[in-house]
């Protein structure tokens, strides 16, 4: 008699690797809590929608705006023929349904019974919304904003497939500047897969170093068309790009938020190619303008140094050389006599200041008194005799006269 098998766990917390559960169960446990689920609204965009003549049922696949997810609807035809017009992909609606698990295949669907389009008011007033959020939170502040090169290596650009937007910015910007290089990535800028695309291209092109500025363009269109640029994930995606972003999307009129938290905003694609190269021509005549006036003040700095070396050279010290030699030569010269004749006249009065003292000293010396007679009489001993009574009888004394001396005796006259 076979042992009957132990009971399967009652939760999913109490299963283990010897007491697991069958597939069969599991997908059960699903179906089981999805179909607890309430009927809910839902929003999202329709990526592909397949409703086969005569057929009841329609079949299509709702994304979510900002994220690469999406789930399979069924839709009765009725609810598809009560809207207003007819549902076509890429657009944005809202449902109610009811979440349903298939067992069989264990995939989750929903099971829609009404469906709404997104109106273009509710869409701007879901924008409007969007932008006050990223406002508050600095993404769009005028200070994290980088400038532009004056002129890029290589200028990236994404851009829809053989669009226009991409041929006016690429011929305008070689127009301005022929030698502009691109790196372009070419991408869908509307429908299911725009904001992903978009978001890849630019994570590519911000990967580069040589691309120093991106562009992101795209031509005119409805609210509808250009809601991509107004998707949050791409805005983020945008704001953390360490190249500076130009938003050239649709006309001056049209401002998505892309706009907003670009570095720059261009009008239009053909906008965008003045502001991400200079102009060539323009260029030119800067520098030629430059070039003229340094020119003109070269020349008139030059003409105003050879008017001055002109002025210096004319005078006579730099026009004969020898002039101021000659000059100082005929001042020494003329010091000269003027000393010579100083000297002269100093020598002249100097003789006759000698010959009169001369003169006055003769007079005046005791030879001239001996000469005229006189004699100086000195005791033997050499003192000069002034006082008869200090002489004796007998003394001898010595007597001096202009012509010699000769010794005498005192005697009692």
């Amino acid at each position: 008699m076979s042992t009957p098998p132990p009971p399967l766990p009652e939760r999913a917390a109490d299963t283990t690797a010897e007491a697991p559960w069958p597939v069969r169960l599991l997908s059960l446990k699903i179906g089981d809590y999805v179909d607890r689920m309430s009927v809910l609204w839902v929003e999202g965009q329709v990526v592909q929608l397949n409703q086969r003549p005569g057929a009841k049922t329609a079949y299509l696949t709702l994304r979510d705006t900002d994220v690469d997810m999406s789930l399979s609807v069924s839709i009765s035809v009725h609810a598809l023929s009560a809207m207003a017009r007819p549902l076509t992909p890429g657009e944005r609606v809202v449902l109610q349904a009811k979440p349903a698990f298939w067992t069989q295949r264990g995939t989750l669907m929903l099971d829609a019974r009404q469906i709404r389009p997104v109106g273009v008011g509710e869409l701007l007033a879901r924008i409007e919304y969007l932008k006050t959020t990223l406002r508050s939170e600095g993404l769009f502040d005028t200070d994290r904003k980088r400038p532009l090169p004056f002129l890029p290596h290589t200028v990236g650009l994404i851009s829809g497939r053989g669009s226009a937007a991409e041929k006016d910015v690429v011929e305008n910007a070689r127009r301005r500047w022929p030698a502009t290089r691109f790196e372009i990535r070419a991408v869908a800028v509307q429908g299911t897969t725009a904001v992903a695309d978009v978001c890849r291209a630019l994570a590519d092109l911000d990967s580069l170093p040589h691309v120093e500025v991106i562009v992101i363009a795209r031509g005119g269109g409805s609210v509808e068309d250009l809601l991509p640029f107004s998707n949050e994930a791409l805005i983020r995606a945008v704001a953390a790009a360490r190249t500076p972003v130009v938003s050239a999307i649709g006309h001056d009129v049209d401002t998505p938020l892309l706009d907003h938290v670009a570095d720059r905003r261009a009008s239009t694609p053909t906008d965008a190619a003045t502001l991400i190269v200079p102009d060539a021509a323009r260029e030119r005549a800067i520098v030629a303008s430059g070039r003229a006036t340094v020119r003109r003040v070269v020349g008139e700095r030059i003409a105003r140094e050879r008017h001055r070396l002109a002025e210096v050279t004319g005078r006579p010290v730099l026009a004969d050389r020898t002039a101021y030699v000659r000059a100082r030569r005929a001042e020494i010269d003329a010091l000269r006599r003027r000393i010579r004749v100083r000297l002269d006249a100093d020598l002249h009065r100097q003789r006759d200041l000698v010959g009169h003292l001369r003169t006055q000293s003769r007079t005046l010396s005791p030879q001239a008194t001996l000469e005229r007679g006189y004699a100086i009489v000195t005791e033997a001993d050499g003192t000069l005799v002034t006082d008869q009574a200090g002489i004796a009888v007998g003394d001898l004394l010595r007597v001096r006269v202009a012509r010699g001396d000769f010794a005498v005796r005192a005697t009692d006259s």
